[in-house]
């Protein structure tokens, strides 16, 4: 089972750097430049799905299609963000579920008020701590009625709260049986290696080009302590510079340069291996 792989490589010890993505295209990109996972990004998923900034606007339903599309289109485990779990905690409970059916590993439920948003941008705001609580427990419940994921529980408390009051929130969610914990945008290295040292089990960093996080590089994120280094932006905005780099070629009456050969685009598809199943599906008709 895929939560069962994702465990494995997390017990396994040291650092894994994890590119986000945001399609099922950037997925198997992922997986083909040869990382063992990967995450679903919400800012991303909201920005490619609806053009539309990640504050709460997609819904349940648009997310999870994704998310579904995602899985299936790679075999590495992906983790799954779930912003607050759309709703109370029996909504969370259903969330937890249907990502697990979709085929999510592990699925992200954060303490922050709905409608939500991207936390390293400004207006963030959490609930009460024990409505964050149950939250995290109604999570552990659905993955302890048989729902194979793991938990990651986030907490955004350090933007309004401090940082202590965000450790003590993960340390509680740590508690009631949450697997990997994320306090969200610590803001200096003595910052992040307090919440290493403070915060027990498997911890991750996400790390934003330009946001409230310094960009350690992996190594030195391994020496503070983090195991997943998130990084939920760095493809979107690739993609992003290199598709307006060539518009600007095509308004100014040339072809873009730089441009991935027409076999490598069928290869990253799939071509490839849809021609090699279907010969043998002909010649079984034959």
């Amino acid at each position: 089972m895929s939560a069962e792989r994702l465990r494995a490589l997390l017990s396994a010890g040291g650092l894994t750097v994890m590119p986000c993505c945001f399609d099922a295209l950037s997925a198997k990109m992922i997986e083909q430049a040869g990382f063992p996972l990967t995450f679903m990004s919400g800012f991303a998923v909201s920005a490619a799905r609806l053009g539309l900034p990640d504050t709460g606007l997609i819904s349940y339903g648009e997310i999870l299609e994704q998310g579904r599309n995602i899985c299936q289109a790679v075999s590495i485990p992906v983790i799954g963000d779930a912003d607050t779990g759309y709703g109370n905690a029996l909504n969370v409970k259903r969330t937890v579920k249907g990502y697990a059916a979709a085929g999510f590993s592990a699925v992200m439920i954060e303490d922050q008020v709905a409608p939500k948003r991207c936390g390293h941008t400004k207006g963030k705001a959490v609930v009460e701590r024990g409505e964050a609580l149950d939250r995290i427990r109604a999570a552990v419940d659905a993955r302890e009625e048989g729902a194979e994921v793991l938990i990651l529980a986030r907490t955004d408390a350090r933007a309004g709260h401090g940082l202590g009051e965000a450790i003590e929130r993960a340390q509680a969610f740590h508690e009631l049986g949450a697997d990997i914990l994320f306090v969200e945008a610590p803001k200096s290295e003595a910052e992040m290696r307090e919440v290493c040292r403070e915060v027990p089990g498997w911890n991750m960093a996400n790390l934003v080009e330009n946001g409230e996080t310094p960009l350690l590089p992996p190594a030195a994120l391994e020496e503070v302590g983090y195991v997943l280094a998130a990084y939920p932006l760095t493809l979107l905005s690739a993609a992003l510079r290199a598709m307006r780099a060539a518009l600007e070629e095509m308004k100014g009456g040339t072809h873009p340069r730089n441009l991935l050969d027409f076999a490598d685009l069928r290869r990253i598809v799939g071509f490839e291996d849809y021609y090699a199943e279907e010969e043998r599906y002909t010649r079984n008709g034959d």
